[in-house]
């Protein structure tokens, strides 16, 4: 079979395609074919060789693929040759490894996947899975209080998910993007308003928009200037959690900026999903609950980009520019 490996981190020609045999099922294991493979932020991270959750050299990139199952290892008895199923990386012990057209996982990682997802927007479920847990860490009580969100990158695929479930959960989606196009597209998939990306004039347009009162939770995965920008977009008692930093570190003191802001109240909140690797019940229940979402429509995977096994250092080079519109998929032939 076929596979995509990093042996020296690097740029997107670090990327190689390899020859491997074929693995097979052990005891308690099974094999999924793979029909797409989703590609991500993480994966970038591994290519880099920067990821806090590295894998050992030669690394095989990769957190979600969608498949069939067309093997099974002794005893095994929940799953069945030919099942769908996703398979996430988070429920591995290792992250990473599904840039491949086969692979062996033990019989208690997949999730089964009812006919009305298909593959392509199978592997957009463990975004969604993340947006319900930001959801779920921007309220104790789990349930998260209706009112204005801003959700910067609003063309991304993890952005996309949460604007859906913004609405779901009854709240106004405010977003941000940089381009005609991006606008366009986070428009068609979940925001109500679209903003400028840029932080010199964010907190005027959001004001604007809110009629002075600001937003009540605030996601970022850009970092950089817009982050404290998003922090004085806040409302009294509002929340901004920080779930990535692509543009690099915030650029301001912000226990200062917090303490400058101290009559709001407000809360800085650094998420990242390996806060669920140690809490396997209710990681599998929120993809349980995406799975749910989604074949029910009550949440819908972005249009997402194909493209051939092959072109994966081209689908790197889209990530790198920034040029993602919703979800990249590898098709495995």
């Amino acid at each position: 079979m076929f596979v995509i490996r990093v042996h020296q981190p690097g740029g997107p020609d670090a990327l190689c395609v390899e020859q491997l045999p074929l693995p097979m099922p052990g005891p308690g294991e099974v094999r999924v074919q793979a029909h797409a493979i989703g590609v991500g932020r993480p994966d970038v991270l591994i290519r880099q060789g920067t990821y806090k959750w590295m894998p050992p050299l030669p690394a095989i990139p990769g957190a979600e693929l969608a498949g069939e199952i067309d093997a099974v290892g002794e005893g095994v008895l929940s799953l069945q040759l030919g099942q769908r199923v996703l398979v996430s990386a988070r429920d591995l012990a290792q992250r990473g490894g599904c840039y491949v057209q086969s692979i062996v996982v033990p019989e208690s990682a997949p999730y089964n996947l009812p006919d009305a997802i298909s593959f392509n927007d199978a592997v957009s479920l463990p975004n969604l899975q993340l947006a319900l847990a930001l959801m779920q860490a921007a309220s104790p009580g789990h349930t998260p209080i209706p009112g204005t969100i801003l959700i910067t990158g609003a063309a991304g695929g993890v952005a996309t998910m949460l604007a859906q479930l913004a609405r779901y959960y009854g709240f106004k989606t405010i977003g941000t993007a940089r381009t005609l196009e991006k606008r366009v597209f986070a428009l068609s998939n979940g925001f109500d308003v679209i903003l400028d990306a840029n932080p010199l004039t964010l907190v005027e347009e959001v004001m604007s928009t809110t009629n002075g009162l600001g937003v009540n939770l605030v996601y970022d995965h850009l970092g950089g200037a817009m982050f404290p920008q998003c922090i004085r977009s806040l409302a009294p008692l509002g929340l901004a959690i920080s779930y990535n930093i692509i543009t690099g570190k915030p650029n301001e003191d912000l226990f200062g900026l917090l303490r400058e802001l101290l009559g709001k109240s407000l809360g800085v909140r650094c998420f990242s999903m390996h806060t669920f690797d140690e809490d396997k019940d209710n990681r599998r229940k929120l993809m349980c609950k995406a799975i749910d979402l989604m074949s029910n429509g009550q949440v819908k995977a972005s249009p997402s980009v194909v493209m051939d096994f092959s072109q994966v250092g081209q689908a790197h080079e889209i990530l790198d520019q920034g040029l993602t519109l919703g979800k990249i998929v590898l098709k495995p032939h």
